[in-house]
């Protein structure tokens, strides 16, 4: 059962790219240790609303961390605050190798970390037997478990993943939705930025769909699944 106290509140949030006005007052929130996943199809501003949250377009409106308004506040300075980000993109270090990769994630900070490289490897043993081998030449789903594990390592309360199992193998997929069940455990927030239906409605504690960029629908996967005229219209392709 998910906590009822408010890791992440979003009112009235809209962001700019430049002129371009992308998100048009976007409510949501998080709570501590919930699953929350982001649905919506491409250009619905889901990606961007996770890059608002992390201080990298210009926005309007609050974005409040556990009490605290954060909005306008620089990435790093919301990272160091205890919010992480994982890009679609991936963005790992191609010449560094993937245990130098998961030691660029650390803070650096006094506080102790809940993960270790061990936790690391031991959720994904495929990085434990390429911990010396250069990132670049990872796979695909190599490169998303590093990119999942070096924001892990930041030891973040929040973590915000964007599309974390496009283009995987079924196999990979179930490996990450086993990953995101234990940042739960362990009591992290998660927003799950996703188009795979099947995954988000299988982990996720509540559910926000978004189309024209803004939020259409809010509530729990069971009454998403119940609602055809929501899925046809601002999900299904």
């Amino acid at each position: 059962m998910s906590a009822t106290k408010r890791a992440l509140e979003v009112k009235d949030l809209q962001a700019f790219y430049g002129k371009s006005h992308i998100l048009q007052g976007v409510n949501l929130h998080v709570n501590e240790g919930e699953i929350v996943a982001l649905l919506g199809r491409n250009g619905a501003g889901r990606s961007t609303t996770a890059k608002a949250v992390m201080g990298m377009v210009d926005t309007k409106g609050e974005i409040i961390w556990r009490g605290e308004n954060i909005a306008g506040l620089k990435a790093y300075e919301v990272a160091h605050k205890g919010v992480g980000y994982v890009p679609e993109s991936r963005d790992i270090f191609p010449k560094l190798t993937v245990h130098q990769n998961l030691m660029l994630g650390e803070k650096g900070t006094k506080k102790p970390s809940r993960w270790s490289f061990e936790d690391m490897y031991t959720m994904f043993p495929r990085l434990r037997e390429r911990q010396h081998t250069e990132a670049g030449v990872l796979s695909g789903g190599e490169q998303q478990m590093l990119t999942l594990c070096r924001t892990l390592m930041g030891d973040p309360d929040l973590i915000m993943i964007d599309e974390p199992t496009e283009g995987l193998a079924p196999a990979i997929v179930k490996l990450v939705a086993e990953y995101l069940r234990e940042l739960k455990r362990r009591g992290i927030s998660v927003v799950l930025i996703e188009q795979k239906l099947s995954i988000a409605l299988q982990i996720s504690d509540r559910v926000y769909v978004m189309g024209d960029r803004r939020i259409v629908f809010e509530g729990t996967p069971a009454e998403l699944n119940a609602d055809a005229n929501v899925r046809k219209e601002w999900l299904e392709v």
